[in-house]
C-alpha cells in the first residue's frame, strides 16, 4: 500500500501548517528555529513540515547539520483559483444587498 500523498488544500487545512507557511515568508528557517515558536514538540513539527513537503510548499535542504526549509507558494495559486470563486460570489451577493437596502432607504 502506497502512504498517502497530501494535496495543498489538505496542507492548509491546519492552523499550525499556515503559521509555519507565515514564517517561512519571511525567511528561510531551520526545524529548530520554526519549532520555536510552537507548544508542541520538534517531531510534531517536522510532521508538519512533511506534509507541506508532501504539497510541495516547501522544501529542506541540507546545510551542514542542519535542514534549512525554504517556501514555495506557487501551489497556492489552486487556492486562490478556487476561492475567487466564492470572492465574486459573495461580491455579487453584497451588491445585490446593498442595492437592496439603499433601495429601502430611498422608499422612507
Amino acid at each position: 500500500m502506497s502512504a498517502v500523498k497530501h494535496d495543498v488544500f489538505q496542507a492548509i487545512a491546519d492552523p499550525t501548517r499556515r503559521e509555519v507557511l507565515r514564517l517561512l515568508a519571511n525567511e528561510e528557517l531551520p526545524i529548530s528555529k520554526i519549532s520555536d515558536h510552537f507548544p508542541i514538540s520538534r517531531t510534531a513539527v517536522a510532521k508538519h513540515l512533511h506534509i507541506l513537503s508532501e504539497a510541495k510548499l516547501v522544501t529542506g535542504k541540507r546545510v551542514g547539520r542542519e535542514k534549512i526549509y525554504t517556501l514555495h507558494p506557487e501551489p497556492l495559486t489552486e487556492v486562490q483559483q478556487w476561492l475567487s470563486y466564492y470572492e465574486q460570489f459573495w461580491h455579487n451577493k453584497l451588491s445585490i444587498l446593498k442595492h437592496i437596502v439603499e433601495s429601502d432607504d430611498d422608499q422612507k
